[in-house]
């Protein structure tokens, strides 16, 4: 039968529980910033779609992109929320 003991992380071998906690850090906010482009690419193609003004939808796009890779560079989410309301702002300015 398995040993039913308590774990201890802190005296087992092999474990790097910082470097753990480092991964899934770092997988969360690549997730949080690639959930948020996702949702830019959404709204770009709106405005190209459904607005059918492409030039404003490309430079949105462009936007989004630049944000999303200096938010992956720099660990902050923000650029990516400010790309995401920016689109959301052309999509509004575009609309009829």
């Amino acid at each position: 039968m398995a040993d039913h003991g308590e774990v201890e992380y802190a005296t087992a071998t092999g474990n790097d529980y910082p470097e753990h906690e480092q991964t899934y850090e770092a997988f969360v906010k690549a997730v949080t910033v690639s959930t948020l482009f996702v949702i830019s690419v959404v709204v770009v193609l709106a405005i190209w779609g459904v607005a059918g003004n492409w030039l404003v939808a490309l430079s949105m796009f462009i936007i989004a992109l630049l944000a999303a890779v200096y938010a992956v560079a720099s660990g902050s989410n923000i650029p990516s929320v400010i790309s995401v309301v920016l689109c959301l702002l052309a999509l509004l300015a575009t609309s009829h």
